[in-house]
């Protein structure tokens, strides 16, 4: 018989392992915290859409819609299906659906994986995971600096350096028609220029050629007409607003006039942090303004602003700080040798779980349940402040052994404890934060058996 063929992940879907799960959950109980912290509420939304939602709220004629989108037909229904490629539209939806904000305004955060078939490369990925807050309902430049001082609080909570913040203003649909045109006769007079994405684009969405990264175009593109140089009195003073709230809170930025972003429901604000550390793929968190998008859904204007951060780019940088994520820890380790003091085990790792601690009870491989030695090997890799140990002498005994682990290997000792006082014993040292009990055993031969 045949050896079955090896089955791997789809590609650009990558797995988490658990050895890099420690960073994670350090990102997003930290990113958590912040929102929190902000008055964000959490919401999640089903990671499959119908198909129209995208299409409306990013704009047909995007790479996302026209290329990247994981779109399907329900074979049992024939609904046309996308896998979500990003968050905003989804919550949007759910806003209006469940009528969120009939009350007042509304701060809401969500997290979870994202669908795009790109070409993956480093921190591109064609399942990623985003995390993402949306402020709806609001309408002046100080909830947009909010946003963004929100995020530059995690980079600094996650210590990380070297990113810099770029902003622009895009203004308002009248203002960017008025571009527009000018710019797409200013693009005609320089088409010999333009490769053939430019071209593609050139009168279905001229904006975007202006963050072309072609080194043969950026010339030609810097002199272009600047969508700030249209900005009416309000557009203008939003984004003085925005600017003078930032300089106030010392946030540095950057004015690029050339920042477009490139989702068609955006308007005045929008802002990328950036980062020079991962290569082309150096933006790490963006947002912006989007004021048109409720009311494109069939909503009353509504005005909203929001931004998303890339998980794996983030962790990325988390992984240059040079600090070692630390393991997975348990507070306990259970040792034990033979039927009986296995039993006892059992009980007793309960009893200790129910004080709050957290407890790896050593189990059976297919080589056997291991020796004294081999357990209490493993008990050290677990990371675990304790081992508590049980056989024969400690069944007839009516007492366990319980060892520091964690200590120097001469500081390292072990104390006799009572069945029915193991629960209190370990919560005091560990809780209490002593490392060894009054009564500690010093009973070498009985280490050794161990």
């Amino acid at each position: 018989m045949s050896k079955p063929e090896k089955i791997v992940a789809i590609k650009g879907m990558n797995d988490i392992l658990p050895q890099d799960a420690p960073l994670w959950e350090l990102f997003e109980n930290t990113t958590e915290t912040i929102l929190k912290s902000y008055g964000y509420q959490k919401i999640v939304t089903p990671i499959v859409e119908q198909t129209g939602l995208f299409a409306r709220a990013i704009g047909a004629v995007t790479d996302i819609v026209e290329k990247e989108m994981y779109s399907f037909e329900d074979s049992m229904n024939g609904d046309q299906l996308t896998l979500r490629p990003e968050g905003t539209a989804s919550v949007v939806r759910a806003v209006l659906e469940h009528n969120l904000v009939y009350d007042g305004p509304r701060r809401l955060w969500y997290k979870g994986p994202m669908f795009r078939h790109e070409r993956p490369q480093r921190g591109r990925y064609r399942q990623f995971f985003q995390f993402g807050a949306e402020a709806i309902g609001f309408s002046g430049p100080d909830i947009d600096a909010e946003m963004i001082m929100m995020s530059r609080r995690l980079w600094d909570d996650l210590g990380l350096q070297n990113v810099r913040l770029e902003l622009n203003s895009i203004g308002n649909a009248e203002e960017r028609n008025r571009h527009r045109a000018d710019l797409i006769v200013y693009l005609e007079k320089h088409e010999d220029i333009l490769d053939a994405e430019a071209k593609r684009r050139l009168h279905s969405n001229p904006l975007r050629i202006l963050d072309t990264k072609n080194p043969a175009m950026q010339e030609m593109v810097n002199a272009a007409p600047r969508l700030l140089d249209y900005l009416g009195e309000e557009s203008l003073a939003h984004f003085n607003g925005v600017k003078a709230l930032l300089d106030k809170n010392a946030v540095q930025y950057t004015v690029n006039p050339r920042l477009v972003r490139g989702l068609d429901y955006y308007n005045r604000t929008v802002f990328e942090w950036v980062t020079d550390e991962l290569g082309a793929q150096g933006t790490i968190c963006a947002g912006g303004r989007y004021d048109p998008l409720i009311e494109t859904f069939g909503g009353k204007p509504t005005p909203a602003v929001g931004f998303a951060m890339g998980m794996e780019r983030i962790i990325e940088l988390m992984k240059g700080l040079g600090e070692p994520a630390e393991p997975n820890v348990c507070d306990v380790y259970m040792v034990h040798q033979g039927e009986e003091a296995q039993l006892q085990s059992f009980i007793l790792a309960e009893r200790i779980r129910d004080a709050g601690l957290d407890v790896v009870l050593h189990c059976a491989t297919p080589t056997g349940a291991g020796s004294f030695k081999s357990q209490m090997k493993k008990a050290d890799g677990s990371g675990a402040a304790f081992a508590v140990i049980i056989g024969q002498d400690e069944i007839a005994n009516n007492a366990v052994q319980v060892k520091t682990m964690r200590g120097e290997i001469g500081e390292q000792q072990q104390a006799s404890v009572p069945f029915e006082e193991v629960v209190d014993y370990l919560v005091d040292q560990i809780v209490g934060g002593h490392v060894h009990g009054p009564d500690c055993d010093h009973d070498h031969d009985h280490v050794h058996r161990h």
